[in-house]
């Protein structure tokens, strides 16, 4: 396999995952190297074998080499610490239906409530998958065998990180979901509003599932937001609030994105999981 192939219509692409393997795995990653600079190293190694290669394939790329930083770093806080919960990846929505994660009880209501917004109105419950599922440690840790930290990126490295939601398929009650995380490699307004959104959405969810099960003192879901830069403009457009909680005068109005975390390094990724998945 190369770093580059040529498409069925000559176009250069970009293999991914096998570039992210052979640049990781041969380049020095320091806990503060920023993954910025690392994109940029990476970026000339792929101009240096394809100078005509697009430079939209290169920001697609970061994305994806974002989250499988991220993925790394946080199977390694999962290691790490045997009280952490551990944040997996979860594919997009048209490969993964959320509810299937949950109980078949839980799956239905979720269903359930689908359909009826469906049937009593013109709008459907519409939401992106969040990039990672928060899942608690006590589900966790009977499920992943594996106690080794990632050191090195293994031909199957990558397909194990992206393959491991799989495991909680029908087996998260409703305290296993502990919360979600949404990453960027940078962030602008659409993306921004993304995030608001798919947090205000999941919670919302989740207090629809606490309301069929009668559950009166539930511990809360989380929604956090990374990015390998966060200014002002950001944290300010991300305390937004979770329009649900405004719907009652019952409940205290909750924030859509609880946190904002910049993660530009594997020392900065290994600070903001410890907090995220602590289970203090």
């Amino acid at each position: 396999m190369a770093i580059v192939t040529i498409g069925a219509e000559g176009k250069v692409q970009l293999s991914k995952d096998f570039a992210f393997r052979q640049f990781f795995n041969s380049s020095d990653v320091g806990p503060t190297t920023t993954f910025t600079d690392l994109f940029n190293d990476w970026d000339d190694k792929v101009k240096a074998v394809a100078p005509e290669i697009a430079s939209g394939a290169l920001s697609n790329a970061h994305g994806d080499w974002y989250e499988w930083l991220l993925a790394i770093a946080s199977w390694n806080a999962f290691q790490r610490n045997r009280s952490n919960h551990i944040a997996v990846l979860l594919p997009n929505v048209t490969r993964l239906n959320i509810a299937t994660l949950y109980t078949d009880e839980l799956a239905r209501f979720i269903h359930d409530l689908r359909a009826k917004v469906l049937a009593s109105s013109t709008v459907e419950f519409i939401s992106s998958n969040p990039d990672f599922v928060i899942i608690d440690t006590q589900l966790a840790r009977p499920l992943i065998t594996s106690r080794e930290p990632i050191t090195h990126i293994g031909p199957d490295t990558l397909n194990m990180l992206g393959t491991a939601y799989r495991v909680f398929e029908s087996k998260c009650s409703f305290e296993s979901i502990v919360g979600y995380l949404s990453v960027k490699n940078s962030l602008r307004p659409d993306r921004r509003l993304q995030m608001a959104h798919e947090g205000s959405l999941m919670k919302a969810l989740y207090v629809h599932l606490q309301t069929r099960q009668w559950i009166t003192d539930p511990k809360g879901i989380k929604y956090y937001a990374m990015s390998t830069k966060v200014g002002a403009p950001d944290i300010a457009a991300l305390n937004t609030v979770a329009t649900h909680s405004i719907t009652t005068v019952q409940s205290k109005p909750q924030p859509a994105v609880d946190k904002v975390f910049q993660v530009n390094s594997l020392e900065q990724a290994e600070l903001a999981f410890d907090e995220i998945l602590s289970a203090v």
